[in-house]
C-alpha cells in the first residue's frame, strides 16, 4: 500500500513485530519514525539512519519521552499520520493472587501506559493536521480470564477498551483507531519458549504487519473501534 509522504510512528521499532511493521511501512514509502528504548538497538536493526528514517530512544512510560516523540517527528517531517502502537511485553505463570507488584507495574508500564502516553502526545498533532490512524496491539487471548495470565490478559483487554474509547471520541475528528488481536507469533524466542509446540499455526510477523498496515490505510476509512483477531492458518 502507498504511504507516500506520510509519516508512521512505530513504537517497540527493535522487537520483532516493530521490524516487520517497520519494514512495511517504509516498502509503501513512509517517513518512519522508529522508537525503542535504545537507540543502538535501533541502529543495529536498522543500520544508519536515511532521509525517510528517524530514530527515537524513549522509555514510554514517561511522557516526557513520549511528547519528545512526537516533537522531533513533527520537527522532521511536519506531521504524523500514523501511530502503531507496538511496544509491549509478555509475562505469565503466577495465579492473581501471587502476582508480584513488579510484574504488575511491568505490564502495565508496557502494555498500557505506553500507550496512553503515545496517543496523548500524537493525538493532538493528529487534530492539528486534520486526522490520523491509530492501529494499537492487543491480544487474542485478553478475549477472556486465563489462569495464570492474570495481569497479562487485564493489561491487553485495557488496550481493547481504549481502543474503543478513543474510537469513539475521535471518529468524527477524521482519525481511525483500531487494534489486532494476535495469537502467538512466530518469533525465535517463542519457538524456544515452546519447543512441543507446532509453530506451522504461529502468526507470521511479517503477515500481523500487513493487517497493521491495511488499518493504517485508506482502504479502512471506514472502519472504527475494531478488533480484528489474527489467528494464523486454520
Amino acid at each position: 500500500m502507498e504511504f507516500s509522504n506520510q509519516t508512521v510512528i512505530v513504537t517497540g521499532a527493535a522487537g520483532n513485530l516493530g521490524r516487520a511493521v517497520a519494514s512495511a511501512f517504509a516498502d509503501g514509502d513512509a517517513n518512519v519514525v522508529l522508537v525503542d528504548r535504545h537507540r543502538e538497538r535501533l541502529a543495529e536493526r536498522y543500520g544508519p539512519e536515511t532521509a525517510r528514517t528517524l530514530y527515537v530512544a524513549a522509555d514510554l512510560a514517561r511522557p516526557a519521552d513520549t511528547a519528545g516523540v512526537a516533537q522531533r517527528a513533527r520537527e522532521r517531517f511536519g506531521r504524523i499520520d500514523v501511530l502503531c502502537n507496538i511496544a509491549g511485553t509478555f509475562r505469565m505463570g503466577a495465579p492473581v493472587h501471587a502476582t508480584p507488584d513488579a510484574t504488575w507495574d511491568l505490564l502495565f508500564d508496557a502494555n498500557v501506559r505506553s500507550l496512553r502516553n503515545m496517543v496523548g502526545a500524537v493525538v493532538p498533532v493528529m487534530l492539528d493536521g486534520g486526522g490520523g490512524r491509530i492501529v494499537n496491539v492487543g491480544a487474542w487471548s485478553a478475549r477472556s480470564g486465563v489462569a495464570n495470565m492474570g495481569a497479562y490478559t487485564a493489561a491487553k483487554t485495557v488496550v481493547l477498551r481504549l481502543t474503543e474509547a478513543m474510537a469513539a471520541e475521535l471518529r468524527d475528528r477524521n482519525i481511525n483507531v483500531n487494534c489486532v488481536l494476535p495469537s502467538t507469533l512466530d518469533t525465535p524466542e517463542n519457538r524456544a519458549a515452546m519447543p512441543d509446540a507446532d509453530s506451522s499455526r504461529f502468526v507470521a510477523t511479517a503477515d500481523l504487519a500487513q493487517v497493521i498496515v491495511f488499518l493504517a490505510s485508506p482502504a479502512a476509512r471506514a472502519i472504527h473501534g475494531a478488533a480484528l483477531p489474527v489467528t494464523g492458518r486454520a
